[in-house]
């Protein structure tokens, strides 16, 4: 993919992440979602089992099973057509998509700025601190605006 689309396919996911933003902070109910949703509907283990057709055991297994993350998409996606639910699945990051690459461009820029100024100190062609905090913008904006396949090979 061309940097541009990256980087527009990147804000458009963003916008859409934003919307689960709040999600972030939410912890799901202790005993999982399916029980609770299942008591809050006046549902008993047994009601579910026959709409899941499988047997009660099965939906307490499922109960256990859940705030442990033992279940598969497809289980979950199953038990909630079964109490009328929709189950959402999305990874939200921790700031934003773009923050992240800023992040990591930045991490990459600096390693890079640092084995540089090595180099030019060992020659006397050292720079000032405002030329190595520009060099170091701009490399982290071409970074970001590039988003070379090898950006994330450097670890933070």
């Amino acid at each position: 993919m061309k940097s541009k689309h990256k980087q527009i396919a990147r804000r458009q996911l963003d916008t859409t992440l934003a919307k689960f933003s709040e999600m972030k902070r939410m912890q799901p109910p202790a005993k999982g979602w399916i029980r609770a949703v299942r008591e809050a509907l006046g549902m008993s283990g047994k009601q579910l089992a026959g709409r899941l057709q499988v047997s009660q055991p099965r939906v307490f297994k499922l109960e256990q099973d859940e705030p442990a993350g033992a279940l598969t998409l497809k289980t979950m996606r199953q038990v909630a057509e079964s109490l009328d639910c929709v189950f959402v699945y999305a990874l939200v990051p921790r700031s934003s998509l773009e923050e992240t690459v800023k992040t990591q461009a930045r991490v990459v820029a600096a390693g890079r700025l640092q084995r540089v100024s090595h180099t030019m100190l060992l020659e006397a062609q050292g720079l000032t601190s405002e030329e190595q905090q520009a060099s170091l913008d701009t490399a982290i904006e071409e970074l970001v605006r590039e988003t070379p396949r090898d950006l994330w090979d450097m670890q933070p």
